[in-house]
């Protein structure tokens, strides 16, 4: 991919937006988010967000598998418990397709 040959804004670091500057180079700032990491947006100096690409932020957040839950069973305390489970005696109707 080429590179930008835009300037950044006098001392602002690699991956640092203004605000102003990231909304006027939004696609810029993804392409970056995406290619060279985290773009960090500040407001008056001060660091307000990050920009992550989104591979990133899935593997930040976690895809819900239901690990978590299947682990916490695990851990319990009362993990010997049986518990029944209730059976349905109603009719069983066909499938509507």
């Amino acid at each position: 991919m080429p590179r930008s040959t835009a300037k950044r804004p006098r001392g602002s670091k690699p991956g640092q937006w203004a605000l102003q500057d990231a909304k006027a180079r939004l696609s810029e700032v993804i392409r970056k988010a995406e290619t060279d990491g985290p773009q960090h947006l500040t407001v008056h100096g001060e660091e307000k967000a990050v920009v992550v690409g989104a591979a990133e932020y899935r593997k930040l957040k976690g895809e819900p598998t239901g690990r978590a839950i299947v682990e916490a069973f695990a851990r319990s305390p009362h993990k010997e418990i049986e518990l029944e489970q209730p059976r349905h005696k109603g009719k069983v109707r066909a499938a509507v397709r």
